[in-house]
């Protein structure tokens, strides 16, 4: 019991601070397998809303599959102008910036979100991917936000 707690009090200290709200939650079979959608607000970009969308599975299908403490890293995004965009200080090298991160495993796999800015284009992108420690994904979405009249 006490190695129980101190391990979710550790994961608890150590977990990044999520910017989301559940607004959705989409059951697809039996199993218990669902999608979940979350609104997240890009923390630096004001008038900017994401809409992720990804896979949650349920007991049955842990029971059945193994892997108890996974999920699949597939996602979807969508990102639409809510308000007005004012941008903050935001990191505009081609590698972007994360703006939300979620796991889908106790250690080693996530949902990111990361935002890129094309300055050229006047555009913000915002791409979904899975992460892993071991390997990389391809399983990849993406929004674009045109930045017409942004501050």
């Amino acid at each position: 019991m006490i190695r129980t707690t101190f391990f979710a009090t550790a994961l608890c200290l150590f977990a990044p601070v999520l910017h989301a709200e559940v607004v959705g939650k989409v059951g697809v079979d039996w199993f218990g397998n669902d999608i979940i959608i979350e609104s997240i607000n890009d923390p630096k970009v004001q008038g900017v809303t994401c809409h992720l969308a990804y896979f949650e599975r349920g007991i049955i299908d842990r029971l059945q599959q193994g892997n108890w403490f996974e999920d699949p890293s597939n996602s979807s995004i969508a990102c639409t102008q809510t308000g007005p965009i004012t941008m903050g200080d935001i990191k505009r090298g081609k590698g972007g910036e994360e703006v939300f991160r979620e796991s889908q495993s106790i250690i080693l796999k996530s949902i990111r979100v990361t935002r890129v800015y094309d300055e050229k284009a006047q555009t913000l992108i915002y791409l979904a991917h899975g992460s892993e420690v071991s390997k990389g994904s391809a399983k990849t979405s993406i929004s674009a936000i045109p930045l017409y009249q942004a501050k």
